[in-house]
């Protein structure tokens, strides 16, 4: 399913992160949790960039996308508005295993709260008894609280300064609850790779059977490039068609962060440049609207000395 798709509606959730609603009935109907889509700002110049499906709603024929802009073409589909189009293929990738597993803990980090939502969701909706740890640098950065607020049977917050909630990074918590008896059935962490690399280390002293969504480098989404390729278990696996989640104990973290470190520079320097130009726009825009409200005051000075 590959074509144009409306934005209808668009909200900034933080200074880099966006929410937005895509009216997409194929893939509202058939996306489950933990799929993905690949979405392009046009035809033409876009690369290509996995987003996992935050929430979808059948009746209305739309799909929920969160993003953080941190190069060149997530800051150009931030600057899309509603009306517009962007390009969407999917849904993409296995859906999460759901069953009735017991108790289960996901654990999101910072944009991960997003992907993790459908699969709170999901999980709850089979009669599991649900923990959500939520996690950010920042207040300012959690989002979806209100959504996970509504799903949790216990939600614990935690933050690197303490502005909101506890002052603890998730592996904290998370180490606590695989201490009690009984431990956790389940866990699930969806966030940046160095926070699941040690929430799988935090759950397998307990034996804890753990998930990991992976969020590699991708280029196509259906396993043609080899650009999303992981050791898992010693054997290499691509992440758009084997995963994106992964048995977390078996993912080989040191090598899928060297790998995801290749573009950093460049990244940087996209995100960089964007916002510069962002700024002159805005300035210009301003110089603009300044310029038409003195002519306007000239004119209406001039009518009253006529």
């Amino acid at each position: 399913m590959h074509s144009e798709h409306t934005i209808l509606s668009k909200r900034q959730l933080s200074e880099e992160v966006y929410r937005m609603e895509i009216l997409a009935p194929l893939v509202a109907r058939e996306r489950r949790a933990g799929q993905f889509v690949i979405v392009q700002y046009d035809q033409k110049y876009s690369e290509r960039i996995p987003l996992t499906i935050a929430d979808a709603d059948p009746e209305k024929g739309s799909v929920t996308l969160i993003f953080q802009t941190v190069g060149a073409s997530t800051h150009k589909l931030a600057m899309k508005n509603v009306g517009e189009s962007i390009v969407l293929l999917g849904p993409l990738g296995n859906p999460t295993h759901i069953e009735r597993y017991g108790w289960t803990v996901c654990v999101g980090g910072g944009i991960g709260l997003a992907p993790l939502h459908p699969i709170v969701k999901a999980l709850k909706e089979a009669g599991n008894r649900v923990t959500v740890i939520s996690g950010a640098r920042t207040k300012e950065l959690l989002i979806m609280q209100e959504e996970m607020e509504a799903l949790a049977d216990e939600h614990i917050v935690v933050t690197d300064d303490g502005s909101a909630g506890r002052k603890a990074l998730v592996t904290e918590p998370l180490t606590e609850l695989c201490s009690r008896t009984p431990k956790p059935d389940l866990a699930v962490t969806i966030g940046p790779p160095i926070m699941m690399k040690f929430c799988a280390s935090a759950t397998q002293p307990f034996g804890v059977k753990t998930l990991a969504s992976l969020n590699t480098i991708m280029i196509d989404g259906t396993g043609m490039c080899g650009g999303c390729r992981v050791t898992v278990g010693g054997k290499t696996k691509f992440v758009c068609v084997d995963g994106p989640e992964f048995d977390a104990h078996e993912v080989d973290w040191n090598q899928m962060l060297t790998r995801l470190g290749a573009y950093k520079n460049l990244e940087k320097e996209a995100h960089d440049r964007c916002h510069m130009e962002m700024s002159i726009q805005k300035l210009q825009k301003e110089q603009a609207a300044g310029s038409k409200g003195e002519a306007g005051a000239d004119n209406r000075e001039g009518s009253k000395v006529r």
